[in-house]
This record gives C-alpha cells, structure tokens and sequence, in this order.
C-alpha cells in the first residue's frame, strides 16, 4: 500500500516553477517578473519594452507636430502685428488684420492723380512753356495737391478713394502724423521740379514697391514710415 497521496494533496506547489500539470509552459517563459520590478502605477515601462515606441530628440517636435512660437512671440514675417498675411493660398483675408495694397491698384490710383491734374498742369505749360519755371509750379502743384488730399481726406488722394486704398502709419496702423504726410507728399512730388533728373527719380520710386519685401513700400514711403493698405 502507499504512503504516498494523491498528487498536489497536502503539498504546496509553485505555480510558477515552470512545471504545468498538463504538459503546458508558463506563456510568460516560466517566471513572471518580480512585483518590486512592475512600472508604478501611472509610469512607463522599461526602455526595452518600448522597441516600439520612440520619442523625438530633446528640443525637436516629433513627426507630424508643427513646430510652435515661443510663448509671447509674433511668427517673423517681417510685418507689423497689425497687418496680416491672407487665409492660405488664393483665401479671405485673416479677419480684423489689414493688407496690404496690391501693386497694381495702387498704380491704378496713381494714374487717376495724374488725370485729375493733368488740366492744370497743361494751362501751366501753356503758360510757361517747356522751361525750368514750368517744371518747378508743375512740383509744387503736385505736391500742393498730394498734401491737402492726405491731410484732409485721411490719408486718401481721388485715386486712392476710387481704388479703396489709404496710407496708414507702419508702426500702428492707423493716421499718419501731419509730418509724415507732408514728408511722404514732399518727396513723391518735388524732385519732379528738377528737369530730368526728376523723372529719373520719379521712375525708380514708382517701381520700387516690385522689388521692396515685405512692405512693399515706395522710397516716399520709407521716408514718411508709412505704407499703403486696402480698405476692406
């Protein structure tokens, strides 16, 4: 007769010896790690069971994630805060921001000036014919004519009403100083009393918004701190 009992009767059996009464292995390899090793509650697991998961070097937005401005600091476009760039390609205007002029309305204005003066400049020149006289009445008309529509009408000239356009200060945003205005209309228009070398000026000034980024500002412009915008 035996001694011995029934298995397992009486006896204390590891469950995790790596024995399996029916023939099967522990699925964790025949240990489970020891409890003073399991992550904390709320904690990641050990490097090696993360083969998976990497993260971005120290200081680099991981992939997919744009990269953000430091708190308190404008994206650097080289615009003032005021004046905003337009919603994406072909898109509205970002609403309560400004925009700047399109090249070519502005040009549109300007040869609207040119029409409503282009009377009295003529009774000038018939006047005073094509001598150096005629070309500086012809200057101070002009500028005659630029700094009373700016200083009266905001920072508007008949051409710039018609187009929609203002001249506004670049540090604000809003009405130039009267200083400003009378320097930005002095020299748009008074190098053009000097024979010649007035047009050459004229013509340069005229086409050096093209090439001037971001502002585009003409060289009456940079001069008076202003720039020109669309009304909306």
């Amino acid at each position: 007769m035996s001694t011995n009992g029934p298995t397992g009767y009486g006896q204390n059996e590891n469950p995790y010896d790596g024995s399996n009464p029916y023939g099967q292995q522990n699925p964790y390899g025949g240990q489970q790690p020891p409890a003073d090793q399991q992550p904390p509650f709320g904690q990641q697991a050990p490097h090696d069971q993360q083969a998976y998961k990497q993260e971005a070097p120290y200081g680099q937005p991981g992939y997919g994630v744009p990269p953000q401005q430091p708190y308190g600091q404008q994206p650097q476009t080289g615009l003032p805060h005021w004046l905003g760039q337009p919603g994406g390609y072909g898109g509205a205007p970002v609403p309560g921001t400004r925009q700047l002029a399109p090249i070519g309305e502005r040009l549109v204005a300007r040869l609207i000036d040119v029409a409503v003066l282009i009377i009295p400049t003529l009774l000038v020149f018939t006047v005073l014919g094509a001598s150096i006289l005629y070309y500086v009445v012809a200057g101070l008309l002009s500028f005659g004519y630029e700094a009373a529509m700016l200083l009266t009408q905001g920072g508007q000239t008949v051409g710039k009403k018609v187009m929609k356009l203002r001249v506004v200060d670049l540090g604000h945003g809003g009405k130039p100083a009267e200083n400003s205005l009378l320097v930005r209309a002095a020299v748009y228009t008074l190098p053009n009393a000097v024979y010649c070398i007035g047009s050459l000026f004229a013509l340069v000034n005229v086409l050096w918004p093209l090439w001037d980024k971001p502002l585009q500002q003409a060289l009456h412009d940079k001069a008076a701190k202003t720039v020109v915008v669309k009304e909306s």
